[in-house]
């Protein structure tokens, strides 16, 4: 490695691509640059080597003996060197970057991640879990999971869900749940960040609005299911924020009304680029993992 310090990368390039080549022309067009530069960079290797590389001839550049040896040691060299950094863009292409929000991530998405690994060993999830709208132009984000009515400029917007909202509580408060009229008894806990809200629920269920009792107020909804789950009181929820506990019984739904938010959870990409492979099959796998939730989600709305 001492020895290697005294030869210049770029020389050694330009021998070896003179070599593969066999011409200062053809190299120089690699390369990018001139000929007559080419040409210099072959003759200062060779001073720092001590060692003449090619003869030069009325027909051109010839290999001597030494520079036979000395270029195929080379060429397997840099043909390392470019494996090497061939990883790098391996490593990327095979790296998902996927922006979405907290909530969604570590109550839905989170504990079905396996079954994408297992299902595509060889692809990187890294997971950017923002509330903040991805540049999908000028970042490294592959695909955006989005809350709203599908409308980014410069983006490329596929429903994945419209959301629907009701309400859901621990199965302690659900018992002393026997009509809606009955919430007025109870604490609401309030998403205080939420676009959504009770009025919509209470149109679609027929009944004029109740005024709860004052509960706990947040502004993170992983912080109200919580709340939730621990007994406070009843929250307005949707289906994949609810669907695990509900599924496991820490969550009840106890009047089996669903209403429409006019919201919808989206499938985003830039508009300017088109989908590589691991984002047409990120979107293939999600949409599986959706349909397989709602059908659970059904069957436990059917339940109640």
């Amino acid at each position: 490695m001492v020895m290697l310090n005294r030869v210049h990368l770029n020389g050694l390039r330009a021998v070896e691509t003179v070599a593969r080549l066999g011409s200062l022309s053809a190299a120089a067009a690699e390369l990018n640059v001139s000929a007559s530069a080419v040409s210099q960079q072959v003759k200062r290797t060779e001073e720092q080597l001590g060692q003449a590389l090619f003869e030069r001839t009325a027909s051109g550049l010839l290999l001597t003996e030494f520079g036979t040896a000395f270029t195929a040691r080379l060429g397997a060299g840099f043909r390392e060197l470019a494996q090497a950094v061939a990883l790098a863009d391996e490593a990327s292409e095979c790296t998902l970057v996927v922006s979405v929000a907290p909530a969604f991530a570590s109550k839905w998405l989170l504990p079905r991640l396996s079954r994408h690994f297992a299902r595509h060993p060889n692809v990187l999830l890294r997971i950017d879990a923002s509330v903040r709208l991805a540049d999908l132009d000028r970042s490294d984000i592959d695909i955006a999971i989005r809350l709203g009515d599908g409308t980014w400029p410069g983006a490329r917007a596929e429903l994945l869900l419209a959301q629907e909202v009701f309400p859901v509580c621990a199965p302690v408060i659900a018992d002393k749940l026997k009509s809606i009229e009955d919430l007025a008894l109870t604490c609401a806990i309030t998403d205080e960040r939420a676009m959504i809200s009770w009025e919509s629920w209470f149109e679609a269920a027929g009944v004029k609005p109740i005024t709860f009792l004052k509960g706990a107020r947040f502004t993170d909804p992983m912080l109200c299911l919580e709340s939730a789950i621990a007994g406070h009181g009843v929250m307005l929820g949707w289906q994949l924020l609810a669907a695990d506990a509900l599924a496991d019984g820490r969550l009840v739904a106890p009047f089996g009304v669903r209403a429409q938010s006019g919201l919808g959870y989206w499938l985003v990409t830039s508009a300017n680029k088109t989908d590589s492979r691991k984002v047409r099959d990120f979107k293939i796998w999600i949409r599986e993992e959706i349909a397989a939730t709602m059908a659970q989600f059904g069957s436990l709305s059917s339940a109640n």
